[in-house]
């Protein structure tokens, strides 16, 4: 069974029948959990009625890097990140390719979210791009002995992947790994333990092939794995295998809501 470790059901294009028929499609393919990801805290509370009728939907809380426009104060964050429902922190982190003008503001929202992780002992869900030295400098320097998280739709280095997993983090994958131009990561992905790995669609963006140009669901996620297990010379039942636990492993409330 396969985990979409990240995705954002409430920013797919459909109605809330056509989003159940999208889950069903998934589960129909062997997707046995969904983390939707929350971009915006302002938003938080209509993305939890979108998916709250879902059991196999767990929610994160948190403000991207990019919705800087929509931040706001850590004590708001943190009432809200406190919420039983809330399994993980963010999605937060830096990125300087498309909005370096507001880096000042990327870099407090981004320690407020190690904080708020750290207080709550949930996990972070990092968003990094062309910002290597400072998101692991900040992650060295506030994250808690405690707090793990994940390095997710993975594009850079290897060093920075192996920085990241010495400090306990998982190393996420999505459908840019099958693209054409994606010949660098695919060499990262195949020397990054297996133990270390999540996947993931970030739906509704970056279809992976063979459905680029298409909008991204969770179901695609199979693609993914299918890939990354040729890739790394295992089966696609060891690849599911693995990223799931590891899913479980480092999402624990996540599990328990499962359990429950």
């Amino acid at each position: 069974m396969f985990v979409d470790s990240h995705c954002h059901l409430d920013r797919l294009k459909q109605s809330p029948q056509e989003l159940a028929e999208t889950l069903n499609f998934a589960r129909a393919r062997g997707v046995e959990h969904f983390l939707c990801v929350c971009v915006s805290v302002g938003d938080y509370d209509s993305m939890l009625e979108a998916v709250s009728g879902f059991d196999d939907v767990s929610v994160s809380c948190g403000v991207h890097p990019l919705h800087q426009d929509e931040a706001c104060s850590f004590e708001v964050l943190l009432e809200k990140a406190k919420r039983k429902e809330v399994v993980a922190i963010g999605e937060t982190g830096l990125d300087y390719f498309y909005s370096p003008e507001s880096k000042d503001v990327q870099l407090t929202s981004f320690v407020d979210h190690i904080k708020v992780a750290n207080e709550t002992n949930k996990p972070l869900i990092i968003h990094t791009r062309d910002a290597r030295e400072d998101t692991i400098n900040l992650l060295r320097e506030h994250k808690a002995p405690h707090t793990q998280g994940v390095l997710h739709c993975f594009t850079e280095s290897l060093e920075m992947a192996q920085a990241a997993i010495e400090m306990d983090f998982y190393i996420s994958i999505s459908g840019i790994v099958t693209f054409n131009s994606a010949n660098e990561l695919r060499d990262v992905v195949s020397a990054i333990p297996l133990e270390r790995l999540l996947i993931e669609t970030d739906s509704p963006w970056l279809a992976p092939v063979p459905h680029r140009g298409k909008q991204n669901q969770p179901g695609y996620v199979v693609e993914v794995a299918e890939f990354i297990a040729e890739l790394k010379g295992v089966s696609v039942e060891e690849l599911a295998k693995i990223t799931t636990r590891n899913f479980y492993t480092l999402f624990s409330l996540a599990n328990k809501q499962k359990v429950a």
